[in-house]
């Protein structure tokens, strides 16, 4: 491990071990690359000499368990970035939970660390950028699709609380910041949310922003770093499965049949059956009447909705992995095999697993293994003790939205999601059961319509800032101009302004729902 510390963005001194090593007087960010080209092998830590007595030494190994791992911490209230980069990027990883380990491409040059292999394979093509703070945001903006994981990660720093402190938000810094890392549409999007919301016509950063080019890297730049993570999240690798069903009985039985033939057998299934009819009983007379390999704990109840059996199922975890199952999907016999071989490599405790319709093509499927800013919650194993707390939230029945809720629920509680290509789960995406009702819901009869539907508005609400949902706001009127029969532009855009107010109306009173 090498310790780089710096000031203004001058590098003081440079520790391996306890002991000083020379460097050159060239900026940070060259030298943190002359060092990593020394050290190939090594963590490379960097730390404001400010808060050199804070750095949390015990914690580093823990941290940086793989070698594709980047993190920091920002003590400061304030962001390097202006609250307006939401404007331009909806992702969950734009409001950032301070408190938690939290995966975000928003880095600070306060403390944090890379592994040294990183930026070797970046090859130096950041030479050029002299704010290490930037430094820090583009590399991490670029590399965290390409599979780096990135996090902010109060663990770096001991014995401090959060300083308030103003930090220059150099609106010019955002747009080419824009620019350089987005498709350039987005910079004439932010002009014009900084003009709608904010009353501020940002003219010179716009023009300035032209002088500077998109970045683009390698999509495979870090394919041959090597992971085999130092950290052991699995104990007995027990795993129960849950899976909501509702009129599904053959698809069902043909999903069991392939637990039973699974190489790493569950432990116990745990199957929520829904029926709204009064007079109805189970119609899952294989559960009792064939022999499985494994337990099945069968939940029958009236009450339909998503939300609801899932959280029925939750309470009945008993073993330490969780597979969120759909009633509708096929898998391979080594599945649940190779999950826990991805599992155990990348020490990850929640993972979204590649899940494609039959005949899917090919060359449209993610290929990359990466921080999912979605859950899926018919695809995802995840470890039992992070969920006890969580539950979907009810407001969500019947609409859209609760996996990405819940998704933001693990989130915001410390534990990260990954995405893996494979092993890939078939999804039948069967009809629905002869018995599902459409449900009707409270706003359907109303003279306007609430636009988007309130269960997205409710998800927007709870989880993203306000600048994401009105930089969501203005996309949508562009995107839902196309698709209306209103033409004349100023109707519409009264007619658009009352949907989205009674869209807002509907998720409250959903978010209100116990």
């Amino acid at each position: 491990m090498i310790v780089i510390y710096h000031q203004y963005n001058k590098v003081v001194t440079i520790e391996r071990e306890g002991k000083s090593i020379a460097f050159s007087q060239a900026s940070i960010v060259k030298t943190l690359f002359e060092v990593a080209s020394q050290y190939p092998g090594d963590i490379l830590i960097w730390c404001h000499i400010d808060f050199k007595s804070n750095l949390n030494f015990s914690k580093i190994q823990d941290i940086f368990h793989h070698s594709k791992i980047m993190a920091s911490y920002n003590p400061f209230q304030n962001s390097y970035l202006p609250g307006a980069i939401g404007y331009v990027e909806e992702s969950p990883f734009i409001k950032v939970n301070k408190k938690a380990a939290y995966p975000t491409w928003q880095m600070s040059s306060c403390v944090g660390g890379i592994h040294a292999s990183v930026l070797t394979a970046l090859q130096g093509n950041f030479y050029t950028i002299k704010d290490f703070d930037y430094f820090l945001h583009s590399i991490a903006k670029l590399l965290m699709p390409k599979g780096l994981l990135c996090y902010s990660e109060p663990d770096l720093l001991i014995a401090f609380s959060e300083i308030s402190q103003k930090q220059k938000n150099s609106t010019f810094l955002l747009f080419r910041f824009v620019k350089q890392h987005y498709k350039t549409s987005w910079i004439f999007l932010l002009f014009l949310n900084f003009l709608l919301y904010e009353k501020k016509i940002k003219f010179l950063p716009l023009i300035f922003s032209f002088f500077y080019s998109r970045i683009k890297i390698n999509e495979n730049l870090l394919n041959d770093i090597k992971i085999q993570s130092a950290r052991k999240v699995i104990e007995t690798g027990n795993i129960d499965v849950i899976i909501p069903t509702i009129g599904r009985e053959k698809y069902l039985k043909d999903v069991l049949i392939d637990l039973s033939l699974q190489t790493h057998l569950p432990k116990n299934i745990i199957i929520v059956e829904q029926n709204p009819e009064p007079e109805s009983v189970s119609e899952l007379d294989y559960l009792t009447s064939q022999s499985w390999p494994f337990s099945i704990k069968h939940i029958f109840t009236h009450q339909p909705g998503a939300c609801n059996a899932r959280n029925l199922a939750i309470a009945e975890i008993k073993n330490e992995w969780v597979f969120m199952a759909d009633d509708d999907i096929r898998l391979e016999k080594n599945f649940l095999e190779l999950c826990f071989s991805f599992i155990e490599n990348f020490a990850a405790e929640q993972v979204t697993f590649g899940c494609y319709a039959p005949g899917y093509p090919q060359n449209k499927k993610i290929g990359q293994k990466f921080q999912w800013p979605n859950f899926g919650s018919g695809c995802s194993i995840v470890k039992s003790k992070n969920i006890k707390d969580i539950l979907y939230n009810i407001g969500f029945e019947f609409g859209y939205g609760e996996d990405t809720d819940f998704g933001m629920q693990l989130r915001n509680s410390g534990f990260d999601i990954l995405y893996a290509p494979n092993p890939e789960i078939l999804h039948l995406k069967a009809p629905m059961g002869g018995f599902r009702t459409k449900p009707v819901l409270a706003w359907q009869k109303d003279a306007i319509q609430p636009k988007p539907s309130p269960t997205v508005m409710l998800y927007k609400i709870l989880n993203l800032s306000k600048q994401q949902i009105n930089g969501y706001r203005t996309v949508l009127f562009f995107k839902f101009y196309k698709a209306q029969t209103i033409k004349n532009p100023f109707l519409y855009f009264s007619t658009f302004n009352k949907q989205w107010k009674q869209s807002v109306y509907w998720a409250n009173e959903l978010n209100n729902k116990k």
